[in-house]
């Protein structure tokens, strides 16, 4: 059985984890990216009319990370992908007060002034989420946990290259972590 969950606003932020045009429109699972820009936007209003910090994180496509790999995302002849591709869909309807993350790797922290930001805030717990579970959003969470702070999984405001990799990290690596909710549930908890 699930226990309650109630979350300070104000010493919670939600990371969302790479809502930007050249993601949204990929093929992912179980959720489509437009279903997970959808229970972003709800999250994100909540929390910020109760006080609490929304951070958008977006990685610069161009700039990302490329190491020798079995399966590598790119390769030396990928195209550079469009200018647009890395800029944040307006659909999640970010606001002037928001924190924006510009990320060149996996996870959000690394090389990046994230914990600073959230920091200064006073914030103790992330509510996160966003595409793709097994890459951005484990590797930010991993991150975030080593760094001590709390963590809340939005299940359906995330989504993964495919289904059995969101459902293996959702069922066996984030109950482990924290604590994983609806949007509902999480939107609930805001207090």
């Amino acid at each position: 059985m699930t226990q309650a969950l109630s979350l300070n606003a104000r010493t919670t932020a939600l990371v969302m984890i790479d809502l930007q045009h050249g993601i949204v429109g990929r093929q992912i699972a179980p959720y489509s990216g437009a279903q997970v820009v959808a229970k972003a936007k709800p999250l994100a209003d909540a929390l910020r009319a109760k006080g609490g910090t929304v951070v958008w994180v977006h990685v610069l496509l161009n700039e990302l990370l490329a190491l020798p790999a079995d399966a590598p995302g790119r390769t030396p002849d990928t195209p550079p992908a469009p200018a647009e591709a890395s800029e944040l869909v307006p659909e999640i309807g970010a606001q002037a007060g928001d924190v924006i993350i510009a990320k060149r790797q996996w996870g959000a922290f690394y090389g990046t002034n994230l914990e600073q930001q959230l920091r200064r805030r006073g914030i103790d717990t992330i509510v996160i989420g966003g595409i793709a579970t097994n890459f951005g959003v484990e590797s930010t969470a991993r991150a975030a946990f080593d760094l001590g702070f709390k963590l809340v999984f939005v299940e359906d405001a995330t989504s993964g290259l495919n289904e059995e990799m969101h459902h293996f990290s959702f069922n066996k690596l984030f109950p482990h972590m924290g604590h994983v909710r609806s949007t509902q549930e999480t939107i609930a908890a805001f207090a």
